[in-house]
């Protein structure tokens, strides 16, 4: 949960109570919640952008933490709105139930589980991330829906905490709206939808195969409002990648960036690898990547799959890991066969600056990630040729390192 300064807190408290207040005028309104430790923002988007297409839509901002972005959200309903989509972000103990306690969702969405903020001060273990975030779906009413991400097992185990109709989707057999023939180039991703006897080829301008499972929580959605699979597959192909998520960009030196660097948890940073070996190029393919954070005490555990699993990926051509926790990564991505001389580990972002410099070519294929926190930014900037006084893995600001007063003198404060 962010931060409350006493000099906000009555504020926050009174702009709750009005939304509470605000939102019983909106009877008819269709709620969706979203939640799950990773693909919210996106499968956020995505339902938004296919409601829009027949019903006016208001979702929650992207950039607020849910415990102002709720009660920011719904005084922001007008007569005119038909849906609300809000994503229902946790990291501590009891904050779904905070946030229930204002709005409940008619529809709730589960779009997968793993360990991030498992750390003893926020959920405390995986079980801890499932009871919490399985609130949502014990809030929905008998007759509400519940849309659980069927490739995921720890959502599987979720089915039984909710009284709702349950619809399975995603890319295993026996899920009720299931995508095959998944195809990832640099203009997006396509892929035919498979619901009971029909086949719906959908085309989405984000880039990566796990962006399907968005798309199918989202057509799911549009089929309970009611849209056609014209409407939903018109909402779906105006979707655009998030700076920063993901996103495709002139790299430096005459390399092509996916720029992933705003989050990084294992299923996240696993996907976002899988993109790099899927997009053609003639180039290397050169992943960066820096710690991913709140993952308690599985974080060895899980930098370590990291490793092991990019190896087995093969078209890795170098891997550069930044940070005490990327070390296992990289140890165990030479002990699962990528050879020494592909590997690089370094404590901190100038060291992998200074590994780029040597080793990237025009036409190369870089792959950017790292928790917010790590700021893996900063080796762009230092290729750039911006001075970059700021050594340190991990930062407790938010806001991006271009931006921030202390990125010439090297955080002096936090040091």
């Amino acid at each position: 949960m962010a931060q409350t300064f006493w000099w906000k807190k009555p504020f926050h408290c009174l702009r709750r109570k009005v939304a509470e207040l605000w939102l019983r005028f909106f009877p008819n309104l269709a709620i969706i919640g979203v939640t799950g430790s990773y693909g919210k923002t996106n499968t956020t988007r995505a339902i938004t952008q296919v409601l829009s297409e027949k019903f006016p839509t208001l979702q929650t901002d992207l950039n607020l933490d849910t415990v102002y972005n709720l009660p920011i959200t719904i005084l922001k309903l007008r007569p005119k709105h038909q849906a609300l989509v809000l994503e229902y972000g946790v990291d501590h103990k009891n904050e779904m139930d905070y946030h229930l306690a204002l709005v409940k969702p008619s529809i709730g969405v589960i779009t997968g589980i793993n360990p991030t903020h498992s750390d003893p001060e926020l959920l405390g273990s995986l079980e801890g991330i499932i009871k919490e975030k399985s609130k949502l779906l014990k809030a929905l009413p008998e007759k509400g829906w519940a849309i659980l991400n069927w490739d995921d097992e720890e959502v599987k185990k979720m089915e039984k905490t909710t009284r709702a109709k349950i619809i399975r989707y995603g890319t295993i057999f026996g899920c009720d709206y299931r995508a095959k023939d998944i195809k990832v180039d640099f203009s997006g991703t396509s892929f035919i939808l498979c619901y009971q006897k029909e086949r719906i080829k959908i085309k989405t301008r984000l880039v990566g195969r796990h962006f399907v499972l968005s798309c199918l929580a989202s057509a799911v959605v549009g089929k309970i409002k009611g849209l056609s699979w014209e409407e939903i597959k018109r909402g779906l192909a105006k979707l655009k990648p998030l700076t920063g998520r993901l996103s495709v960009e002139k790299g430096p030196r005459g390399s092509i960036l996916l720029d992933d660097h705003l989050r990084a948890s294992p299923a996240s940073t696993l996907a976002g690898l899988r993109t790099l070996v899927d997009l053609p190029t003639e180039g290397r393919r050169i992943a960066i990547l820096g710690e991913m954070g709140e993952l308690g005490s599985s974080g060895k555990k899980e930098h370590q799959k990291i490793g092991e699993k990019l190896a087995k990926l093969k078209k890795i051509d170098y891997l550069i890991s930044v940070g005490p926790l990327q070390k296992l990564t990289a140890q165990a991505a030479i002990k699962a066969g990528m050879k020494e001389k592909q590997v690089f580990w370094v404590e901190n972002v100038g060291g992998a600056a200074e590994v780029l410099k040597k080793i990237l070519q025009a036409g190369d294929l870089i792959y950017l990630k790292g928790s917010l926190l790590r700021h893996t930014e900063r080796i762009l900037l230092i290729l750039k040729g911006e001075k970059v006084g700021c050594k340190l893995t991990s930062c407790h600001y938010y806001w991006q390192c271009q931006n921030c007063p202390y990125l010439l003198s090297g955080l002096p404060s936090l040091k």
